[in-house]
Parts: structure tokens; sequence; C-alpha cells
């Protein structure tokens, strides 16, 4: 199993979402690939290099991809997806934005939020503004996660991806 996580940046540093949103990830299974999009984001992408758990960064560098916009970033991860089987972001502004669009583009269901990772398939996440927590199990190949971050611990440094 092979993971792409949206790394959430502001082109020249990552932001602990990121690393909190990684561990999420290891514990879903399988090689994490963080990609890195936006311009001049190299310093970023560096910076991803180094988180425990990374197997692999992509960067992917333009104008369009300067200011997170939504349409661009979608285009480009539905671009990768068939090289994954689990695409993961941060429940941020722009992850919020981003993979609800590719999981339309990819036609399966989104999972929102997730609070906690059960299995590589099934996963906690609130309902009725958190009174309540829901199992929910991806029954698609291809699984459209976000995670809420404020649930997971940060990834410590020391990777060499």
């Amino acid at each position: 199993m092979t993971i792409l996580l949206l790394a959430d940046h502001d082109n020249a540093s990552l932001s602990d979402q990121t690393a909190k949103t990684l561990t999420a990830a290891t514990k879903i299974g399988g090689d994490v690939h963080v990609l890195v999009a936006g311009k001049a984001a190299k310093a970023a992408a560096e910076q991803a290099a180094k988180l425990a758990g990374v197997s692999r960064v992509l960067l992917a560098e333009s104008d369009e991809l300067a200011n997170n916009l939504a349409e661009p970033l979608a285009d480009l991860i539905v671009s990768l997806a068939g090289s994954y089987d689990t695409i993961v972001s941060a429940a941020t502004s722009v992850g919020k934005n981003v993979l609800p669009r590719v999981a339309a583009l990819l036609d399966v269901a989104q999972v929102s939020e997730i609070i906690e990772v059960i299995s590589s398939d099934t996963f906690k996440r609130p309902i009725y503004a958190g009174n309540a927590i829901q199992t929910v199990q991806a029954s698609d190949a291809k699984k459209v996660i976000t995670v809420r971050t404020a649930s997971f611990a940060s990834a410590p440094e020391g990777g060499s991806a």
C-alpha cells in the first residue's frame, strides 16, 4: 500500500499539520510519499524529507500552484492518483477545499476529519458537532481522507527521504 500525503506549507516552511497527518498516514500502513506543491517550495520539501516515516518527497512547482488554488492542485493529485491506494491531507482550509474535489474526480467517497485509525480501511471520526464518534469503513479501493490533526502527535524528524 502506498499513501500520498498532501503537505501543508507556506512555500518556505512545512506546517506542523503535515507532521501530524504523517503520524495518521503511518498508522494506516504502507509507504508514505509527501507531495509539496507550490512555487519556490524546495525548502518545505527538504523539511518534509527529514520527517521519520516519509519514503519519498514529490516537489511540484509552478505559478498556478503558488496560491494553493483547489482546481490546479486537485488536477495534479488526480494525475498522480493512479500510483496510490490512499490520499491524505490535514483537515485545514487547503485540505478541506482540495480533497473533496479529488474524491469527486476519482468517483470515490471521502472520509472526513478522522481522529483515529483502526485499520487500513476503518477510521473513527466525530459527528454531531463532536457529540458522538462514528466508526467508518471505507469500501472504495482508493481512499481519500482528511485528518483532524489535534488527535495525532507530530511525527519526529530523523528521516532521509
